[in-house]
């Protein structure tokens, strides 16, 4: 059996490898838009009911002509690098919600949603665009979906791991497994998500650069969030899901040339 199940994850690791465009990135994901875009769509939907939405016209307007502006810079990358038929699965949409969280985040198949909390934190319509440009980009990179896979994956050797530790003592049976868990949340999840988060910064420059809105703005979010978080104690990095506000600040300041020379480069397409 622990054989069957190594061979499953070998095969799924295998068959399910693909490249993030534009970073280059290899992934795995073997979770298709038809499994989840239904089930993305429905519980958003769920979402907009459970939650009230901004009464803020000015606002709500603004997060949605910026969102519309980088979908559709999205939409163009994506229809003239022979990404046509996930470019017909996306429905775009973008909600403000009356709430004071600083959060904003986007489920598979381009469905957003800002809270007001983050507006401050935004400041301007770029810095809207920067935030909008990052959420975007977890859909087009299809960040979702690999963490599913991977999930999955995590199981399948969690299983293996139980089925090779079934005939020891429970006290080494214990060490393994809480190694395994150890390893899988350190070793993998937490630096998978922090290199998402990296992954969308840089792609969400790109993105609003080529709806026309300035990149520096991107790096002064994240200022913006570091000077609100001085005075909190933030768990170090490595514990962590996301990089440190430092790390956003150096990696988007030596990204923005890159973003330009792209954004120019697909534009012209």
């Amino acid at each position: 059996m622990k054989k069957v199940i190594s061979l499953a994850i070998v095969f799924l690791f295998i068959a399910s490898c693909s490249t993030v465009p534009i970073t280059g990135r290899k992934r795995v994901n073997f979770v298709s838009d038809a499994q989840i875009l239904p089930t993305s769509f429905e519980q958003y939907a769920g979402f907009l009911k459970e939650n009230t939405i901004s009464a803020d016209a000015k606002m709500t307007n603004e997060v949605q002509s910026v969102g519309i502006n980088i979908s559709r810079a999205v939409d163009k990358f994506m229809r003239a690098n022979n990404m046509v038929s996930e470019a017909n699965n996306y429905r775009w949409e973008f909600n403000l919600i009356e709430d004071p969280t600083v959060n904003a985040w986007c489920m598979p198949g381009g469905k957003v949603v800002f809270y007001e909390g983050i507006l401050p934190m935004c400041a301007n319509t770029d810095g809207i665009a920067a935030v909008m440009g990052h959420e975007v980009a977890h859909a087009f990179a299809k960040h979702g979906q690999e963490r599913m896979s991977t999930g999955t994956l995590l199981q399948l050797g969690g299983a293996a791991v139980a089925i090779g530790t079934a005939n020891k003592d429970p006290k080494a049976k214990q060490i393994w497994n809480s190694a395994f868990g150890l390893g899988a949340q350190f070793g993998i999840m937490l630096p998978f998500s922090r290199n998402h988060e990296t992954e969308a910064d840089k792609l969400g420059m790109v993105f609003m650069i080529m709806a026309g809105y300035q990149p520096k703005e991107a790096v002064n979010v994240w200022v913006r969030m570091s000077q609100r978080a001085s005075s909190e104690q933030a768990p170090p990095e490595f514990m962590s899901t996301h990089p440190s506000n430092e790390t956003r600040i150096k990696n988007l300041t030596a990204f923005l040339p890159e973003a330009v020379k792209l954004a120019a480069k697909y534009n012209a397409q």
